[in-house]
């Protein structure tokens, strides 16, 4: 005898999540796409707000999500894509500062919840870091929750006026995740090292937009410690940016063992292919190279700055940022110390293991939707 089911009616509408993202950094996006994917799955209602570029390269659209292409600028027509996208939304997750200030001016009037992930903070100095901190106050009093990425962007959204901060670790996107350098072919690896010009020496590697606050100059002070040395390590920067003329004529002019190889998109191969990672920055929130060096099991050198302590543990080298001479040396030391790179490898393995998957992450953020909307849906 046949059972006929009886669809059990819905006694409350699914639930509609907007994620907006502005320009976006490869992380954020990244983030975007998995959150967009992993709430979809789950019977989420996700419309993602973004630039048409950014989906062009992490297709929204291919996740389940409804894609609406919103410019970059803040000018009315995109203030107004924005605001018709969000018509229906029971809630709105923004990513970034300045995709916040959007969502807010969209929900002028609205009593829908906000949540803004900060990823990282902006670099500036001068008017512009006045502004910038103004823009900051009025996103996180707006918001009804701010999730950090690392525990210092908890504590900069609470002195900004938060009501609600959390920490919400991001997982490392799964398209750059697990290089397997055991397993990457020798022939291979030869390849990369010859390409870059590193088959008989060292390869230190480091990755990142080309601007001030990445500490880039001072990696090229450090970089006179090891000219000596034999054989003499080759310094490789992969990204482009404002200081690339810059960084260019010191390596010119001061004859130092390096080469900007430009934005590049074999970040897992180039790492498979390096001997140490550096990590010089000014400031850091979640490094996705710190992650992804880890995860590469590559030893890595960093300076010990915003959420970089508490992302990698005891798995790296930490210097204080802005010392040359520190850095030059655990550079150094760790390219002569054979068991301690080795260390660094397992402890780095290991610390990886710890970080929230992606699954987890899309739950973290499940539950707050909920809290936030109940008794509104069911999903």
């Amino acid at each position: 005898m046949s059972h006929v089911s009886t669809p059990v009616p819905q006694s409350r509408p699914r639930l509609h999540a907007v994620q907006v993202l502005g320009g976006g950094s490869a992380g954020s996006s990244a983030h975007v796409r998995s959150l967009a994917a992993g709430l979809a799955a789950r019977g989420v209602r996700v419309t993602v707000c973004a630039p048409c570029e950014a989906d062009e390269a992490y297709d929204f659209a291919g996740t389940g999500a409804h894609h609406v292409p919103v410019p970059r600028r803040s000018d009315p027509a995109s203030l107004a894509a924005l605001r018709a996208a969000c018509a229906d939304a029971d809630l709105v997750h923004a990513h970034g500062l300045h995709a916040a200030l959007r969502a807010t001016l969209a929900l002028t009037g609205r009593r829908v919840p906000l949540v803004v992930t900060w990823h990282t903070r902006a670099h500036a100095a001068g008017t512009r870091a006045h502004v910038l901190r103004a823009l900051e106050r009025r996103v996180a009093r707006a918001a009804t929750v701010v999730l950090g990425t690392s525990s210092d962007l908890v504590d900069r959204a609470r002195g900004r006026g938060a009501r609600d901060a959390r920490l919400a670790p991001v997982a490392l996107p799964a398209q750059r995740r697990d290089p397997d350098a055991d397993a990457e072919p020798r022939g291979q690896r030869h390849k990369a090292r010859a390409d870059l010009g590193a088959v008989d020496r060292p390869l230190l590697l480091a990755v990142g937009s080309l601007d001030a606050h990445r500490g880039y100059d001072v990696l090229l002070d450090a970089a006179h410690a090891w000219c000596g040395l034999e054989p003499q390590p080759l310094l490789v920067v992969a990204g482009e940016g404002a200081e690339r003329a810059a960084l260019q004529a010191r390596i010119e002019a001061e004859g130092l063992p390096a080469c900007l190889v430009g934005r590049r998109e074999d970040i897992p191969e180039l790492l498979a292919a390096a001997d140490l990672v550096v990590l010089p920055s000014q400031w850091e929130s979640r490094s996705l190279l710190a992650q992804e060096a880890l995860h590469a099991r590559v030893p890595l050198v960093a300076t010990a700055v915003g959420g970089i302590p508490e992302l990698v543990g005891d798995a790296a080298e930490l210097v204080p940022y802005g010392d040359a001479q520190a850095l030059a040396e655990a550079v150094i030391r760790l390219l002569a110390d054979d068991v301690r790179r080795q260390e660094l490898k397992e402890r780095g393995a290991a610390q990886a293991a710890t970080w929230p998957t992606e699954d987890e992450t899309v739950a973290q953020v499940l539950r707050v939707y909920d809290e936030l909307t109940q008794p509104l849906t069911s999903y």
